[in-house]
Order: C-alpha cells, then sequence, then structure tokens
C-alpha cells in the first residue's frame, strides 16, 4: 500500500508549494494597496504556509522511504516533527500580529485601496478553500500527519481571510479605522487555538498517546474479522509511526491447542485485521492459555477441558482490550499475565 500511496503525498506536497507561494504573492500585494494590519496579518499566515510547505515536502520526501534496519518502524515519526514545527511557527506569529493589534489600536492607520485588496484576498482564499479539502482527502487516503496539519492550518487560513474581508468591508462603509485592530487581534486569538491544536496532537503521535480514533477503528477491524479461539484481547498497545502502526497485545487462546494450531490462528488472524485495517501496520501477540478461566467467554466446539457453557462472546471494546486480563472472572480479578 505504501508504494501505491508515496506518489499521491508527494504530489500533494508540492501542491501545497505551489499554491502557498501563489496565495503569498497575493495577499501581500492586497497589503501593499491597503496597507491594513489586518491583511499583514492574513499574509504573515501564509509566509509560514510557505515556510512549512518547504518542510512538509522534505519530510515527506524522507518518510516515503521504506523501513530499514536502523528504522524498523519506518520513518513516519518524522511527520508529527513537522507538523509541531507548524504549529510552532504559528504560535510564533500569533504573538506577532498579536502586538501588531495593540500598536494599530493605539494609532490607526489609513487605510487605502479597500476595494481592490478585498477582491485579491477573496481569490487567494478562495484558492485555500479547494487547496484544504484536496490536502484533507489525501492526508485521510494516505494518513499523512504532515498533509492533515497543513489542511488544518490551511483551512484556518481560509476562516481568517474571511474575518479579513469582512472588517475591511466594515471599514469601507463607516470608516472606523479600529476596526482593523479589532480584526487582526481576533486573528491572533484564532492563530494561537489553531497552533496549539496541532502541536498538541504532534506531542500525542511523537509520545504514542492513545489514539481513540483509530483505537475504534482497530476495535471494528477485530470484530469484523474474530475467528473461533480468539478469546479474548488485552494489554492492548499501539506504537504510531506516521501512517504504520505496530500493535502489541495479549491474545487468550484455549489451552489444550499445541504451538503450532495457537500460532497459525494467530497468524490468520493478524493477517485478516491488518488487511482490513486502515493503516499499515503489524501485530506483535503473546500468546496466554485460558486456564480455563473464559470459558463463558469461549466458542470452541468440543472443547475437553470446558468447565462452563459458552454464554457469549467479548465485545473486543477499545476499554476492554488496552486493560489488563478479564476482571470479575469466577468472583475476581485474574493478574495471570504481565
Amino acid at each position: 500500500m505504501q508504494n501505491i500511496e508515496n506518489p499521491a503525498r508527494q504530489k500533494a506536497a508540492y501542491i501545497t508549494v505551489l499554491v502557498s507561494l501563489v496565495v503569498l504573492g497575493l495577499k501581500f500585494w492586497a497589503y501593499y494597496l491597503t496597507k491594513s494590519a489586518a491583511v499583514f496579518s492574513d499574509a504573515l499566515e501564509t509566509v509560514i504556509n510557505v515556510v512549512t510547505a518547504f518542510t512538509g515536502l522534505a519530510v515527506i520526501s524522507y518518510t516515503v522511504k521504506p523501513k530499514d534496519e536502523d528504522h524498523p518502524y519506518g520513518h513516519g515519526k518524522v511527520e508529527y516533527f513537522s507538523a509541531a514545527f507548524e504549529g510552532a511557527l504559528i504560535l510564533f506569529a500569533s504573538v506577532t500580529i498579536l502586538v501588531e493589534s495593540a500598536q494599530v489600536l493605539l494609532h490607526p492607520r489609513e487605510l487605502q485601496k479597500l476595494d481592490l485588496g478585498i477582491v485579491f484576498i477573496t481569490i487567494a482564499s478562495v484558492i485555500n478553500f479547494f487547496t484544504a479539502l484536496y490536502l484533507r482527502r489525501v492526508g485521510n487516503k494516505v494518513k499523512s500527519e504532515s498533509l492533515m496539519a497543513s489542511s488544518s492550518h490551511i483551512m484556518s487560513d481560509v476562516w481568517t481571510t474571511v474575518g479579513v474581508v469582512l472588517g475591511l468591508a466594515l471599514v469601507s462603509m463607516t470608516g472606523w479605522l479600529w476596526v482593523d485592530g479589532i480584526v487582526t487581534l481576533a486573528l491572533a486569538f484564532l492563530m494561537m487555538t489553531e497552533g496549539y491544536k496541532i502541536v498538541r496532537r504532534s506531542i500525542s503521535g511523537l509520545t504514542d498517546e492513545m489514539d481513540d480514533p483509530s483505537l475504534s477503528t482497530l476495535s471494528e477491524s477485530i470484530r469484523k474479522n474474530r475467528r473461533p479461539g480468539i478469546i479474548d484481547i488485552h494489554n492492548l498497545r499501539t506504537i504510531r509511526s506516521g501512517s504504520f502502526h505496530h500493535i502489541d497485545a495479549h491474545l487468550v487462546v484455549p489451552e489444550f491447542w499445541d504451538v503450532a494450531q495457537a500460532h497459525e490462528l494467530a497468524h490468520i488472524f493478524e493477517e485478516t485485521v491488518v488487511s482490513d485495517y486502515p493503516y499499515d501496520g503489524e501485530f506483535a501477540f503473546h500468546l496466554d492459555p485460558c486456564q480455563q478461566k473464559y470459558c463463558r467467554y469461549c466458542d470452541v466446539k468440543n472443547c475437553p477441558i470446558r468447565q462452563e457453557p459458552f454464554e457469549e462472546a467479548r465485545s473486543f471494546s477499545v476499554k476492554d482490550m488496552i486493560c489488563g486480563p478479564l476482571e470479575n472472572v469466577n468472583g475476581g480479578s485474574e493478574n495471570y499475565s504481565k
């Protein structure tokens, strides 16, 4: 799957670079015409788009390399650094814009050629809007953190420009120069919020924080491909390296099975789940014997050591799988594996 998706990643990165340069030119020309602080702030955000677009292109060129002996989980972690870098730049720019807004509120500036300025930044916003939708579609398809961060930032840039256009229109109609400063102040806080969200998501990926959406998708794939002998899954952990996920878990199987039978079941189960899972990945199962403690949850027929009749299969919910061994079995919590 990686070989098919890599050209799509690189194409999206090149398009991002090209579009960001065009939009930057349009916005700085609008600032040259209007002398508006709000337009300047909007253009400054686009400068970040240009820097991060080139960074993203370099990062994606690196992450498409296949895994090797030195990087057994691939090179996808670098995407989180790229996204974190983008978020940090946005936070820095928001502080700069905050200072600019204070100056404009204290010393309002006379604005010029607002009609032309509005035309140029509106064109830039339309281009950004369709670019953000494109990056979101590709980013979701290839599971690229870098492209998703760029999509979020560019879409935020679109709403920023909408605010600037409304502010300039109000100034044009009323002559209230202080509106330019208020719009600039609002943009600063909007960018600060967006920068925080991107940095927070990047830190989550770098530290392998449990990711609820991907875990829910994994749970659905496991339930869909369950088969007799897969009694319980617990102590599930994931390592995310871009679009590649390494999944550790304990797999409970009937204790009367021999090693070859249990291994074959685990291998087939892993293949079917990974093929159904939207990310590239692999399982590392630790096989646990049932120890006759899971009988009511085991649907294996003709079991020679069964102590209780089968009642219901485990739900394989995210909560159950990330916890330790099955609780409240035969009157207590069983901690027979670490």
